[in-house]
């Protein structure tokens, strides 16, 4: 079979297509025939190596990247009794997805339901589930409550301000360009901010009152993550769950002291689906959403296996404007 594969740690030309076996699924395992691969920044981090030394993300060079899937089962394992042959299924957090075939743990599989499509399917796994979990989970929003995200127009912002709004919190967003904030506002946003332009936090505090937003989701990393800390209330929460413009680096607790007594997290998802019940239920949600019309996704674009450098160096420029998977 082919698969996306990286040998050494690098640069999206790094990226190479290898003949490989197709793999067997052992005991509690399932082959899935992958239609849809999403493409997210973890694949970049992965590429990089930032995600060398962690032990929720452990892999090694020669690896094949991708971290989501959709497709039709085509083998089980002992002990699988939950799947058949020729059931459609998603998964997230499991290597492998740039490839004709990928061996994924049962228990992080998903059926997918009437009415999604497989490229649907994959591209709300991972950034789905983020999203999800960042609004109903790490900080719950509730009704009247605000928040600003960041890169609002992006795969994740995107699903993310709709989840915001559908709660009935005030969604604050950064966006780059004009064409990108009409996107924003069209899911629910109330201010669009062009960070380019304007200095968001300043912003922010403006539209607030000088208050801040109750919390900030932060996808961009390095270059946004002070203002982060500004534009949030006193006790507010603070998200660094991304890197899409590098690692912030060290951050002294004192920061977060003087920035209002802040609380901070860097989440990983997998600590947020860490059971197939917790996955199944935020999958779940998030299906039944989109196929009653109450969540868009927004694929920006299809490519091929062979155009996965393409894809990533149109994520690193932040050229896209949703979801880019690659059809296998």
């Amino acid at each position: 079979m082919k698969a996306v594969r990286v040998h050494e740690y690098g640069g999206a030309g790094n990226l190479r297509v290898d003949e490989v076996p197709v793999p067997d699924p052992g005991p509690g395992e399932v082959l899935v025939r992958i239609a849809f691969a999403g493409i997210n920044f973890i694949d970049v981090y992965m590429r990089e190596g930032i995600y060398k030394r962690s032990d929720t993300y452990a892999q090694s060079p020669p690896l094949t990247l991708g971290m989501e899937g959709a497709g039709f089962v085509e083998a089980v394992g002992d002990g699988v009794d939950d799947f058949e042959l020729g059931d459609p299924v998603a998964y997230c957090i499991e290597l492998g997805s740039y490839a004709e075939y990928a061996v994924v743990p049962a228990w992080k599989l998903v059926h997918v339901l009437d009415g999604v499509t497989l490229d649907v399917a994959a591209a709300l796994q991972l950034q789905g589930s983020t999203a999800h979990y960042l609004s109903h989970s790490l900080f719950p929003l509730q009704a009247g409550e605000s928040c600003l995200i960041h890169a609002g127009a992006g795969g994740l912002g995107q699903l993310l301000i709709q989840l915001a709004t559908r709660i009935g919190a005030t969604v604050f967003t950064t966006v780059g360009s004009p064409e990108k904030a009409e996107i924003a506002r069209s899911l629910g946003a109330e201010h669009a901010i062009l960070y380019r332009e304007t200095d968001f936090a300043e912003a922010v505090l403006e539209l607030t009152g000088g208050e801040g937003v109750d919390v900030v989701y932060d996808s961009v990393g390095k270059d946004t993550i002070r203002g982060s800390l500004k534009a949030v209330k006193r006790r507010g929460v603070v998200s660094n769950n991304g890197n899409a413009s590098g690692p912030i680096g060290q951050l002294d607790p004192l920061e977060l002291a003087e920035a209002g007594s802040v609380f901070f997290t860097r989440p990983h998802l997998a600590d947020y689906i860490a059971s197939a019940e917790e996955r199944q239920a935020r999958a779940y949600d998030l299906f039944q959403w989109y196929a009653a019309g109450e969540l868009r996704v927004t694929i920006d674009r299809t490519l091929a296996l062979s155009e996965a450098r393409t894809a990533h160096e149109l994520i690193e420029a932040r050229q896209t404007k949703g979801k880019v998977v690659l059809a296998i």
